[in-house]
């Protein structure tokens, strides 16, 4: 009974000890604004020295990537910053100057109003991928997302990819947005983070053979399109690479009637085709099937035109210029010629 009394006549003064520490701790300090040392994130009169503009500039470029949507998505989910070159081009240009004559914002928003219709006219969303594994064709994905400088320059180089494997292959592109699908095709940190090795737009491969996650196969080569369908081709379709060569390997003697072809495997074969290319891009792979296809039948090459060496062409085929493609036969047969881009599609 004593206890009670005792612990009665103290629980006024108690309360109010702890009301008072609180308010000391937790509201008078709030009733005050910091000071500029607080801002800082420094001791006064301590000797640190006031952070240096660069100190500032990472301030302001993560809170601009942070407080714009799509960016923070991409941050906080794939680890995906595009942007982290802006802070080394402000060092250089700026050099030692004051925080204020620098020209904000620091990033560039302008590639979220790009059109992504390239990419959206095969969109691969989660409704409609099953269906495109169950497809015998091979497949290619791009994953990007919108809000990206480099994604919206890839846009033209994707179409014109997509437009090369018309019929050979299917083809789609996947937005961030759709997570379930993009975290399929990203790969994990030990921290269990999602992340583009390469960064984005990334692309990757699906064998005819194989629609399995382990068949998986990514591109890491240049995103252009000469390396991108030369990979396809080469790797997820195996199909055979048609050679450069020189007017010294392609022909043996030119003056004689009967001058012999000397590419491919196949010297005596019925039909030989010469590929004259202005570019040096690699044969796609519409022409690399028909290679593969009529192996028995015709051998192929490629021939890089150079201006030095017109008249030389001229006076063996009759080509005048590039791109161009010429049939032979037999030996003392004319050849055909052809000249226009779309014979290369």
């Amino acid at each position: 009974m004593a206890t009670m009394s005792k612990m009665k006549a103290y629980s006024v003064p108690l309360f109010l000890f702890v009301l008072a520490l609180f308010y000391q701790l937790f509201l008078l300090p709030r009733s005050f604004p910091p000071s500029h040392y607080d801002v800082l994130g420094i001791k006064r009169n301590s000797g640190e020295e006031v952070p240096s503009t660069i100190d500032f500039l990472k301030t302001r470029y993560a809170y601009e990537l942070l407080s714009h949507p799509l960016w923070k998505r991409n941050y906080d989910i794939y680890d995906f910053d595009e942007q982290l070159h802006v802070l080394d081009k402000v060092r250089e240009q700026y050099g030692g100057e004051s925080f204020s004559n620098i020209d904000l914002p620091l990033l560039d928003d302008a590639a979220v109003a790009f059109d992504h219709i390239d990419h959206a006219f095969n969109a691969i969303t989660s409704e409609n991928f099953r269906s495109m594994l169950n497809d015998s064709k091979p497949l290619l994905i791009q994953v990007y997302t919108d809000g990206s400088y480099r994604c919206a320059q890839f846009s033209n180089v994707w179409r014109r990819i997509v437009a090369l494997l018309e019929g050979i292959a299917n083809s789609g592109a996947v937005e961030l947005s759709e997570i379930h699908l993009a975290t399929y095709f990203a790969e994990r940190k030990p921290t269990g983070q999602y992340f583009f090795r390469n960064g984005l737009p990334s692309l990757a491969a699906f064998p005819s053979w194989c629609k399995a996650s382990h068949c998986m196969i990514r591109f890491e080569g240049e995103l252009s399109v000469d390396s991108v369908t030369d990979w396809f081709a080469t790797t997820i379709l195996g199909l055979p690479r048609i050679f450069y060569h020189t007017k010294e390997s392609l022909v043996i003697s030119v003056d004689s009637p009967s001058f012999i072809l000397l590419f491919q495997s196949n010297i005596y074969c019925c039909v030989k085709v010469i590929c004259f290319s202005k570019t040096g891009e690699r044969a796609t792979p519409f022409l690399r099937q028909i290679s593969k296809d009529y192996w028995a039948y015709a051998s192929f090459a490629f021939v890089l035109w150079r201006e030095e060496e017109s008249s030389f062409w001229w006076n063996t085929f009759e080509v005048d210029s590039a791109p161009a493609i010429v049939f032979l036969k037999d030996p003392g047969v004319k050849p055909i010629v052809y000249h226009g881009m779309l014979l290369f599609l």
